[in-house]
């Protein structure tokens, strides 16, 4: 139990900024295991994102409790994702070899793909949570977070992680995870759908699955399988695909 405790903190320690107990390290081993627990700090990050908004609403308008929300979940991942997502933005807007992708998504420098890329993915965030109907925005900003994370985590299921640099950070938590890893990132990616109390929500899935297939066998195409920034981007682009599922399948509740 103390071994599974600690492989869960550290999953809270490298994706988050909440603190965790001194003895909790980047642990290589701890790290690769900590993807089962992925979905879960996604429930942890969605909770304080909806709880800022479910607070400051009472305060303030709709849109202003939802960029604090917003603000809220950048600040406890440190942008963890939606870096990854913008280096994506740069290295495929300006590379064209494998070589090329790389050595840009690497480099900590935002480039022009990148900015326009985060305002836009920031910007539709925003408008779809808005589109959603007050009452379920809460449990929609959960659900994405973890949903997001849960699909991210069969990215690295399906695509080996192709850098080869071992001072690379991610590496641990990129690299390929078991069967287990998975059902158990799935158990706690899904597990938020059921208190929407609403079957047609868990067809959500499907659009979020195929968006992380058009991005994997691009990330296929260009280098071969995938790193810790594509994994990144992956959640950031199936979070939106998320809430734009719940406003279209809405009209149908």
């Amino acid at each position: 139990m103390k071994k599974e405790i600690q492989i869960f903190l550290t999953a809270i320690m490298f994706f988050t900024r909440i603190p965790c107990p001194k003895w909790v390290d980047h642990n290589p081993e701890f790290l690769t295991k900590s993807a089962r627990y992925f979905s879960l700090v996604g429930i942890i990050v969605g909770g304080i994102g909806a709880l800022v908004f479910y607070g400051f609403s009472f305060l303030f308008s709709t849109e202003i409790a939802l960029l604090l929300s917003m603000a809220s979940t950048i600040y406890t991942t440190g942008a963890f994702h939606e870096d990854g997502f913008a280096d994506v933005c740069d290295g495929f807007g300006g590379g064209w070899t494998k070589e090329k992708i790389l050595l840009i998504m690497k480099d900590s420098r935002l480039g022009t793909y990148g900015t326009v890329g985060i305002i836009l993915i920031l910007a539709v965030k925003f408008s779809a949570l808005r589109e959603v109907p007050h009452h379920v925005i809460p449990l929609t900003i959960i659900t994405g977070h973890s949903l997001s994370r849960f699909i991210a985590t069969t990215l690295i299921f399906t695509h080996p992680y192709v850098r080869d640099t071992e001072d690379s950070k991610a590496k641990p938590a990129a690299k390929s995870i078991t069967l287990k890893t998975l059902i158990i990132s799935a158990s706690f990616g899904i597990a938020p759908i059921f208190f929407f109390n609403e079957p047609l929500i868990f067809l959500t899935l499907i659009p979020c699955y195929l968006a992380k297939m058009y991005l994997g066998a691009k990330f296929k195409k260009w280098l071969g399988g995938q790193t810790g920034d594509c994994a990144g981007a992956t959640q950031q682009f199936c979070e939106i695909v998320f809430y734009l599922s719940i406003i279209a399948l809405w009209k149908f509740i």
